[in-house]
């Protein structure tokens, strides 16, 4: 890990944070190439607009015995922690000074695969919930914009080896979302850590 400072990103009512080059490139390249393989990818279904479709991206659950997740009305039981991931736990809960019990991973397998607007508000996070987000691979925009009030798009590029870090009241005052970008042809893989409440 290479040293970096937080930069803090001025949004009102929000707690984010971010360390550009959190992971140097050769280690993110690395961890990249076996986070592809070691986690067993599944196509959730996730409910839109009244009806059940395909996730547009591949995800797996990862925790704790007893860190279940409920999203889009489905409970996900988590797949254990690969060793890759588990070391590398420790390390982003010293950086972000914050306990995480699980990991979502996500896959956006080229700038096709995309996530609309949302926030990570699901009860069993908690209040203020502390969200860390590793990016690997490919750069991705990612957007935030205020829940009520003023409508403006704030945008982040999320670069290989970035830590992202989302806390206090941003879930409460905003969503953010990663849109599809038609000259992405390379994958980009996200971890975002969490704290399970249970």
């Amino acid at each position: 890990m290479r040293d970096g400072a937080w930069q803090a990103l001025p949004l009102p009512g929000a707690d984010l944070a971010i360390i550009a080059g959190w992971l140097a490139p050769a280690e993110a390249d690395a961890l990249l190439a076996e986070l592809l393989t070691a986690i067993p990818w599944e196509n959730h279904r996730i409910r839109m607009f009244g009806r059940e479709v395909a996730s547009p991206r591949l995800s797996c659950w990862i925790g704790d015995p007893g860190a279940s997740y409920v999203y889009s009305r489905t409970r996900f039981e988590p797949h254990p922690w690969p060793a890759a991931l588990a070391d590398l736990r420790t390390r982003v809960e010293r950086a972000c000074d914050a306990p995480f019990n699980s990991v979502l991973a996500n896959l956006y397998r080229s700038g096709s695969d995309a996530m609309g607007w949302h926030s990570d508000d699901e009860p069993e996070l908690g209040a203020r919930p502390v969200i860390a987000s590793l990016s690997l691979g490919a750069t991705r925009r990612f957007l935030l914009r205020a829940r009520a009030g003023d409508t403006r798009t704030h945008e982040l590029q999320l670069a290989h080896g970035s830590l992202l870090r989302m806390g206090g009241d941003t879930q409460r005052h905003y969503r953010h979302a990663l849109p599809r970008m038609a000259r992405v042809s390379a994958p980009r893989l996200n971890l975002t850590f969490r704290h399970i409440l249970r």
